[in-house]
């Protein structure tokens, strides 16, 4: 089974519209675990969703990971079933299923046809309570994930260089941590670490049951109340704040590996929706969305048409920025310099155009072609209840209204290019930079092998 377990890299949390997301229905069963429901009949099909609030950023020295690993041991049996049998039985019934672990929850989803909805919530609900855990399994499947770091990050030098820059950008966040975790860590994890972490994180009050397709919201909350009413609401103790400390001046770091391409990081701190302080914090948050089109929302984008077809001293450039994490975040941007072109000359072209978005406001013009673009981007995204659940499913997990993506053009538009402007010039500051840099050693990349057939349970 293939499991995207590091990290939601796709929410496709973009710009959006708002009529398609007239009915929600929300609902709080008497566990206080969270119900959302989509009704969307185009076909008759749904997807399932289970999501837990706790991920990379719950997690602290010593236990890195541990999210993750217990996502692993989901699928080692219940009770009541034997390891590998849910995989089986979602299969028998024609599904499709995966997990996925971030620094901000963690997920279980199935895709089937509508008939089977109230079966896959049996056994889902299952594994909210009545995994077990054994120490022969665990030990086997810390192998599993072993390997799975060793073929995501340890032998990919980019994979390392982005591990390394988030570990330098962020001191005392947690943050700082990988989502898979440090390989010492995972190699000292013991079956009672995720026994405990299975105890104090997976219940019902603190879960999301997401639901979209051909369903009716009344029914899926009887069924709800059926299966994952029948748990008892735990005691969750909140995490203690871990706040990441300020920057007082720009951080670098070099990384040396067998590679035949050099590649850079430059990254910034940056609020996010739901770290915002006040309401103009949360308008800087849309001004800085809008920025990070401005620079990489498609072909046309300044970053791509400047660096990379008209001075072509880049193979490949991009900037992003993550407005809905829980915890602060980075504005960055990454670049492949082109053969025979230094990384100094990307990042002084970079800086180059940074400064001209601190200095000149940018066109009505090209702000309208921006939020244009990305409307059809969500337009598109209509056609995936999957992708649909998955917004859902990631707001609500990090506290933010249901209705925040409906609100979400609405926002952007009442950015301002003055607004583009100052944050530009507050957060895209030099001492504020945090600039990681992959250069080749001269020895011969090692042949990457491909993920195992399989995936890694």
């Amino acid at each position: 089974m293939l499991k995207k377990s590091v990290s939601l890299a796709c929410l496709l949390l973009s710009i959006s519209v708002a009529p398609a997301w007239a009915k929600v229905s929300e609902f709080t069963l008497d566990n206080q675990m969270k119900v959302v429901v989509k009704e969307v009949h185009r076909a008759p099909v749904v997807v399932h969703q289970v999501w837990y609030r706790v991920g990379s950023n719950y997690e602290h020295n010593g236990k890195t990971g541990i999210s993750h690993m217990l996502e692993h041991m989901m699928f080692k049996g219940t009770k009541t079933l034997a390891p590998g049998e849910f995989s089986k039985r979602v299969a028998q019934m024609g599904g499709q299923e995966n997990a996925f672990t971030s620094s901000d929850y963690t997920a279980y989803y199935q895709m089937l046809g509508k008939q089977h909805l109230e079966e896959v919530m049996r056994l889902e609900s299952d594994r909210m309570r009545n995994v077990v855990l054994t120490d022969e399994e665990f030990i086997k499947e810390r192998d599993v994930v072993t390997e799975e770091r060793r073929w995501r990050t340890e032998d990919k030098p980019i994979g390392k260089l982005y591990e390394q820059f988030n570990a330098a950008a962020f001191v005392n966040s947690p943050a700082h941590h990988p989502v898979i975790g440090w390989m010492s860590d995972i190699r000292n994890w013991t079956a009672d670490d995720a026994r405990h972490w299975y105890k104090q994180w997976y219940a019902p009050n603190n879960a999301t049951l997401v639901v979209v397709g051909d369903v009716k919201a009344e029914e899926v909350l009887e069924l709800a109340k059926k299966y994952y009413g029948r748990y008892q609401a735990e005691e969750i103790t909140p995490v203690k704040p871990q706040i990441e400390q300020e920057q007082q001046g720009e951080r670098r770091l070099l990384l040396k590996a067998p590679t035949k391409t050099s590649y850079m990081l430059m990254g910034f701190h940056a609020p996010t929706l739901v770290t915002a302080k006040d309401d103009k914090e949360r308008e800087e948050v849309f001004a800085l969305e809008v920025l990070s089109a401005i620079l990489d929302g498609d072909e046309a984008s300044r970053l791509s048409k400047n660096l990379l077809r008209d001075q072509k001293i880049v193979a490949s450039v991009g900037a992003g920025f993550s407005p809905t994490d829980r915890l602060q975040t980075l504005f960055t941007f990454h670049a492949v310099p082109s053969a025979e072109v230094k990384p100094e000359q990307v990042e002084k072209a970079i800086w180059k155009e940074i400064e001209t978005l601190q200095n000149e406001p940018v066109s009505d013009q090209e702000l309208q072609r921006v939020l244009a673009q990305a409307e059809a981007q969500y337009i598109y995204h209509q056609d995936s209840i999957q992708a649909q659940a998955n917004i859902i499913g990631s707001l609500v997990s990090v506290g933010l209204a249901v209705d925040t993506l409906e609100h979400w053009t609405e926002n952007l538009r009442k950015v301002t290019p003055e607004q583009i402007q100052a944050v530009a010039k507050k957060y895209l500051q030099q001492d504020k930079m945090t600039m990681a840099t992959l250069l080749p050693n001269g020895e011969d990349p090692q042949q990457t092998s491909n993920m195992p057939k399989g995936g890694f349970h």
